[in-house]
């Protein structure tokens, strides 16, 4: 082999693989398995910041992570302002889609579920 074909193989053999390995999809989440240890401050470092909080009076609150309405079904939209101001329309169904955690007074997860 020539000496450019030698050198440009390295790159072709990277991006190829970069490609493979970026096309993997994460595995769902087991919330059932999270239930009683996971916190809310790793909530907060996995989802970011929560588009709904909610106290009850049993003193748990409710937190709620809004999805994307145009995303990847099944993908938080991890805090990120979504570019709805004051007075503006959210478009049908954009409520609908989110993922729900309820952690205790001392911040542990007792409780999930999802519309997705």
């Amino acid at each position: 082999m020539n000496s450019v074909v030698k050198g440009f193989l390295p790159v072709v053999l990277f991006l190829a693989i970069t490609f493979i390995t970026g096309c993997a999809t994460a595995p769902p989440v087991d919330w059932n398995s999270r239930v009683g240890h996971f916190t809310y401050a790793q909530a907060l470092n996995e989802l970011g910041p929560p588009n709904r909080q909610v106290r009850l009076s049993s003193g748990a609150t409710e937190f709620k992570w809004f999805l994307q309405p145009y995303g990847v079904t099944g993908v938080p939209n991890n805090g990120m302002n979504n570019g709805f101001g004051v007075g503006q329309n959210i478009s049908p169904g954009f409520n609908d889609r989110y993922l729900q955690l309820t952690f205790d007074a001392k911040g542990l997860l007792t409780d999930w579920s999802k519309s997705y």
